[in-house]
């Protein structure tokens, strides 16, 4: 269970970080309420998994999926390019996800 927490946290984590581009610098009231709501929920379930995983690989595979997501995101809300380049460095991170995962116990 404390792994499916710990991927949920890294999707809040996607989450406002797109979040971020839709407040216009803050300055849109609900996109920046659900950003900040986003972030309270992605830090309160990192802090749930860290309780019986070792910080160094929740805090990577948290990242890692935030970053993954947010990569995807970006190109489907935003148009970004999905070169092929990109493409393979997010399989590179799904990757080191899928190793820190397998190394880890708990």
């Amino acid at each position: 269970m404390t792994w499916i927490i710990l991927v949920i946290a890294g999707l809040f984590e996607a989450g406002w970080a797109i979040g971020l581009k839709y407040t216009e610098g803050f300055t849109r009231l609900w996109p920046t309420v659900w950003t900040v709501l986003a972030m309270s929920i992605s830090l309160w379930l990192l802090g749930i998994a860290m309780k019986s995983l070792p910080v160094g690989a929740a805090y990577a595979i948290w990242v890692g999926v935030g970053a993954v997501g947010t990569v995807g995101l970006g190109i489907v809300l935003f148009g970004e390019p999905a070169s092929a380049g990109r493409l393979v460095s997010v399989a590179l991170i799904v990757a080191g996800i899928v190793g820190l995962k397998l190394a880890t116990p708990a």
